[in-house]
């Protein structure tokens, strides 16, 4: 079995929980170094056991809004960190890494553990690129993504708050906890969002013209892994946690 070694630092994190049935974590378009690299940018962390209990599936997806241009290469590694315990709230976790590297995106390696399974060959067909003892199994290839979210309308409403505690109209916070804001900015706040069902003079990308719903057309590059639980769980810890890395060149 091929070893091995990380490369570089994390650039994308996703987070994940126990895994009762499922869980899952998003992150879209957020700090400048993940975007920088897109195929090393998370958006979503998913894991859930299969419908006989026998095998945990984990997905990754990255490249937020995928435009069917990139490509998976060797310049990142997907890490999935899965931390098996005894019970809710334990902080000694025993941690299985399930790792895959590509050299293209018909060329995939995934490891669990160092030593506990391996897996190698062209992950594109959807049936899933299987180990020699069938514990695991891969798919890598664009899926779509789509999901509602307003981003021209909340993106005006961040700037309409920005100008609005510059020029005083939002003060500090209030007895109970909440800004004060003047209720022409509130009107103006409320616009903002509500324009977006009509149309709005700003865009703010990847969004083009005034789509209320620009997501809905947004694809992803995914990595889908089923893993037989026996090599995630160690003795009693019967119970799992996970969370994702990036892990990119330098």
């Amino acid at each position: 079995m091929k070893k091995l070694a990380f490369l570089g630092a994390a650039l994308g994190l996703g987070v994940g929980a126990f895994v009762a049935t499922r869980s899952q974590a998003a992150d879209h378009l957020d700090s400048p170094a993940a975007i920088a690299n897109p195929m090393a940018d998370i958006t979503d962390v998913y894991a859930w056991m299969s419908t006989d209990g026998s095998k945990v599936n984990l997905i990754m997806n990255v490249s937020p809004g995928d435009p069917g241009t990139r490509h998976f290469d060797n310049t990142v590694q997907y890490v999935w960190h899965v931390n098996s315990v005894d019970q809710f709230g334990s902080t000694t976790p025993t941690e299985t890494k399930v790792i895959c590297t590509f050299a293209s995106d018909t060329s995939i390696q995934c490891w669990v553990g160092a030593d506990k399974d391996y897996v190698k060959g062209d992950p594109s067909n959807t049936a899933g690129l299987t180990s020699a003892d069938g514990k695991l199994k891969v798919f890598a290839g664009r899926r779509s993504d789509p999901f509602f979210f307003n981003l021209n309308g909340f993106k005006d409403a961040v700037a309409t708050v920005e100008a609005a505690v510059a020029g005083g109209q939002i003060t500090s916070a209030t007895v109970d906890g909440c800004p004060h804001i003047t209720p022409p900015v509130a009107t103006l706040l409320r616009g903002k969002l509500d324009e977006q069902a009509v149309g709005s003079a700003a865009t703010h990308p990847p969004c083009s013209g005034s789509d209320v719903d620009c997501f809905k057309r947004f694809d992803v590059m995914s990595i889908v892994v089923q893993v037989d639980k026996s090599l995630l769980n160690s003795g009693a810890n019967t119970l799992v946690r996970v969370w994702g890395s990036t892990h990119a060149a330098q």
